[in-house]
């Protein structure tokens, strides 16, 4: 069996090793740091309002900007062009049955157009929606019918220094009270998330989901995954769960499945190019959406996705089967948490998926969340290396209804780990960098907003420095490393 592996060099130090080859590169921006002090200005401190050609490495985001394999491209220029009835809906609707084990397919746009058309469907004024933890588009489309969300994660959830190796596992104990003080009729389905997105990418253990589904069995409730990063989830079953250890990835990812009543997914996280799509064994909920998808995105077989990304999608999917490929990123993160773990930056522990998870209020604690650190450590950290991160913290939250902001649970900087898109002196460099920032931490200040949109403000948001302390960092930069970049 196909592993991603961690070489053992000769002089003792352990590296993680890339099975695949560059055939394709794209040209990299690294402009100085007055240039860099600039342009994070002009985007009013936002990641999100930032261009590619002042970045030097985009670590925003896995979602769209994973490395296409050759094969996938490759399946691109087979497409069958048709408004209905496609070939490529039915290579597609194959892959979705053998990686996903089930028989219905409703393919989407992307993942937030599964989160509406979900919403549409099941919830109501009133109706409680437990899950593991919440994502910033699930929580909005969720709440627009008038649903609650409620988190029901572990206590290690959100302790940012864990060993505990399923943080994304749900709390038997809270879901069991929920259900009680609200009652089941109230509870339209619990939510699961592979890999839990806001709290550092951490999975859920096989043995906690079967023990939710008993709990959703007693009590008539429709159990929902959320797949977007099923890989990385099954990867952490096989690496963390001794039942799992010698089962291969596909059984895994069968295992999971097998016990929602409903899946949905973003292609452009587990497939590795756009999309996303609703699958399930059971007709009456097939039958109940087909129509919502039809109105909203597209026709049954396309879905709002051209033929083309219909095609890529379905390799992607097989693709998430082996080891090799959905292991690279998680074996880099790990490699960076732990470099700057034993650097003593605060990084959430045990390494994650999707990226390596940077604590803010223990980088910055000196200041408030009120003044946002972790979008303060993003831009302080496009500064310092040219590296744009994202900022899940307080910026991502909301205000409540006297205009106060609901403080997150945790400010971290996300440094996603796109897969196969990076190479390890890249990722060394951002360890570096770093490593140089928290050493000038309190350098840094806080943020303020300057616009603030009403729904998902962190996309569209502009801020401005609670002080000059930009210029300020700018100016140490400039003195440790001259006129470099």
């Amino acid at each position: 069996m196909e592993r991603s592996p961690v070489i053992r060099f000769a002089y003792g130090e352990q590296i993680p090793i890339e099975l695949h080859k560059v055939r394709m590169v794209q040209k990299l921006h690294l402009k100085p740091i007055d240039e860099r002090l600039e342009a994070v200005k002009a985007a009013g401190y936002n990641s999100f309002l930032m261009s590619t050609r002042d970045i030097f490495l985009d670590m925003l985001t896995d979602s769209g900007t994973n490395a296409m394999s050759d094969q996938q491209v490759s399946s691109m220029l087979r497409a069958d062009d048709a408004y209905a009835g496609s070939q490529s809906f039915d290579r597609a609707k194959q892959a979705v049955q053998d990686v996903f084990n089930t028989k219905y397919f409703l393919p989407v746009h992307q993942g937030r157009a599964a989160e509406h058309i979900l919403a549409q469907a099941f919830i109501k004024q009133g109706h409680i929606v437990p899950m593991n933890y919440h994502f910033t588009t699930t929580k909005a489309h969720f709440e627009l019918p008038g649903g609650v969300i409620d988190e029901i994660f572990t206590d290690e959830g959100l302790k940012i220094k864990s060993t505990c190796p399923f943080k994304g596992n749900i709390d038997l104990a809270k879901l069991k009270g929920l259900i009680k003080k609200h009652g089941a009729e109230k509870i339209p389905f619990i939510r699961m998330e592979a890999s839990t997105n806001l709290i550092g990418g951490q999975p859920f253990s096989v043995a906690n989901m079967r023990q939710v589904r008993k709990v959703c069995d007693k009590h008539g409730i429709m159990m929902v995954l959320d797949a977007s990063l099923i890989g990385e989830n099954a990867y952490f079953v096989k690496q963390r769960e001794a039942a799992f250890k010698k089962k291969s990835i596909a059984e895994i990812l069968h295992a999971i499945c097998d016990l929602a009543d409903l899946i949905y997914f973003s292609s452009r996280k587990v497939s590795s190019t756009r999309g996303g799509g609703i699958c399930t064994n059971q007709k009456k909920l097939y039958d109940k959406l087909k129509d919502l998808v039809i109105l909203y995105e597209g026709f049954l077989t396309y879905g709002g996705m051209s033929v083309r990304e219909i095609e890529a999608m379905a390799i992607g999917l097989r693709e998430t089967q082996d080891e090799t490929v959905i292991g690279q990123s998680p074996s880099f993160i790990k490699y960076l948490v732990e470099t700057l773990d034993k650097a003593g930056v605060p990084v959430v522990t045990p390494p994650g998926g999707l990226g390596c998870h940077v604590d803010a209020r223990g980088f910055l604690p000196h200041v408030p969340q009120t003044e946002y650190p972790a979008g303060a450590l993003i831009a302080a950290f496009y500064m310092a290396s040219g590296v744009r991160g994202m900022e899940r913290g307080t910026i991502s939250s909301v205000r409540d209804d006297t205009g106060k902001d609901v403080l997150a649970d945790v400010e971290l900087m996300r440094l996603a780990m796109p897969r196969r898109v990076f190479t390890l002196s890249q990722v060394k460099y951002v360890a570096d960098r770093l490593q140089w920032l928290y050493k000038n931490r309190k350098l840094i200040g806080g943020l303020t907003f300057e616009y603030e949109p009403t729904v998902l403000r962190f996309f569209l948001g502009r801020l401005v420095p609670t002080s000059d302390w930009p210029q300020k960092l700018a100016a140490k930069f400039k003195k440790d490393f001259g006129e470099s970049l």
